[in-house]
């Protein structure tokens, strides 16, 4: 299987929750406009203040994706 990154939009504070939902349905919607295939996308509570948006892409896309997405951070990612 193909290497996969999570590219990762951190948002803390009061308001995080709804903020990383709302990013995460823009980047479904970006990611069906760019046609991108084999894509995650979701959001995630890490603290209840702290909240992700996310997207997982295959890694030959990563540095192209990165320079027009400005995701906070990156990780490699894992299915299991």
């Amino acid at each position: 299987m193909t290497e996969r990154v999570k590219l990762i939009w951190d948002f803390r504070g009061p308001n995080a929750k709804h903020i990383a939902a709302h990013h995460a349905k823009h980047l479904s919607e970006f990611a069906i406009s760019e046609n991108l295939q084999n894509t995650v996308k979701g959001h995630e509570e890490i603290t209840p203040v702290h909240h992700i948006a996310f997207l997982v892409v295959e890694k030959n896309l990563m540095n192209q994706l990165r320079e027009t997405l400005k995701p906070t951070r990156g990780q490699i990612y894992d299915e299991l």
